[in-house]
């Protein structure tokens, strides 16, 4: 997506406005009959929190990346440990079936997107409401920043950070971040594509998020991709991400106040988050921290290397006292 990309769409939204957004209608009905909550929900002041609730033992919280929601574990994770773990797989704020943090933070042109530490503080409070007040948090990509989040202001028993997004990172972000975040694109860009995007650009954009390695067989159907491809959620992803660099740029200076046992574990090969400009340091900040590099794997190794990132859970669990 580049700015002559928003150039067009907004010439194209100025003639065809209602076509467009009857489109997006059509296409997020669709996407939500296609993919429904798999789970319950919980209610935190007001705004409703989607959790998958699975298993039993030790209470494990699941927090996904960017674009995704809970269906990212569901997808074989979920069940690879719910016989000895209570797992409570939750969307994030603004993505799959939860609420925004707060209204402050919707509508196609506020350009405002939830900090990691607000969105540990909701799912945090409806983790509690489920009786889980001191779980293992475990968290990959972005989620991985709302796990530290969580740990530096609410009782954790430990912390996995899987191919975690921990550091404020050099260069840019691809142009779609500013584009989709930005008032004008909120309000023109996010309908065209919720309205028109083509379905292998999602196959390619899931190729690139498991590289070098492929997807999973089914993945792709099992995803939901269209639930990401909608327009509040294209926005609420945009400018969660787009904010999160200045984010960690604070949090990362107070890493070492996090006291309680943490494994990160990462792929050496990850092109979407750096293993030596993310995994290398977050190890050295943390007190009590093991690091596991994952030779020649990619952004994605809950999925292509499972059995490792599980392995690693089970130590944080025994590091933790909890089995």
């Amino acid at each position: 997506m580049t700015a002559s990309v928003l150039v067009l769409s907004a010439l194209v939204l100025a003639g065809c406005g209602a076509a467009v957004d009857r489109a997006a209608d059509r296409n997020e009905a669709a996407a939500e009959r296609a993919y429904p909550p798999q789970g319950r929900f919980v209610e935190v002041d007001g705004r409703r929190v989607h959790v998958v609730v699975e298993g039993r033992g030790p209470d494990l919280v699941l927090i996904h990346g960017a674009s995704g929601n809970a269906r990212d574990f569901t997808f074989r994770f979920v069940d690879a440990v719910k016989d000895r773990y209570r797992v409570l797989a939750f969307d994030r704020p603004g993505l799959g079936y939860t609420d925004r943090v707060s209204d402050r933070y919707g509508g196609a042109t506020n350009t405002r997107g939830e900090s990691p530490a607000e969105q540990a503080r909701l799912l945090a409070a409806a983790a509690a409401k489920l009786g889980a007040s001191r779980p293992i948090v475990l968290g990959q990509s972005y989620g991985g920043a709302v796990a530290l989040a969580w740990a530096l202001e609410r009782p954790t028993a430990g912390l996995v950070i899987v191919s975690g997004a921990t550091q404020p990172w050099p260069g840019q972000l691809a142009p779609q971040y500013p584009i989709l975040s930005s008032a004008l694109g909120g309000a023109t860009v996010a309908p065209l594509v919720t309205a028109i995007a083509p379905k292998d650009r999602a196959t390619l954009s899931l190729a690139a998020v498991f590289a070098p390695q492929a997807p999973p067989e089914g993945y792709e159907e099992y995803i939901g991709v269209g639930l990401a491809m909608r327009r509040e959620t294209l926005r609420a992803n945009a400018r969660q991400v787009s904010a999160l660099k200045d984010h960690l740029r604070r949090m990362s200076q107070r890493y070492g106040e996090i006291t309680v046992p943490v494994e990160i574990v990462h792929g050496t090969a990850d092109r979407i988050v750096g293993f030596d400009i993310h995994a290398r340091p977050l190890a050295e900040q943390l007190p009590n921290a093991r690091l596991t590099p994952l030779r020649g794997i990619g952004h994605m190794p809950h999925h292509v290397a499972q059995e490792a990132v599980i392995a690693v859970l089970d130590r944080l669990a025994r590091r933790a006292g909890l089995r």
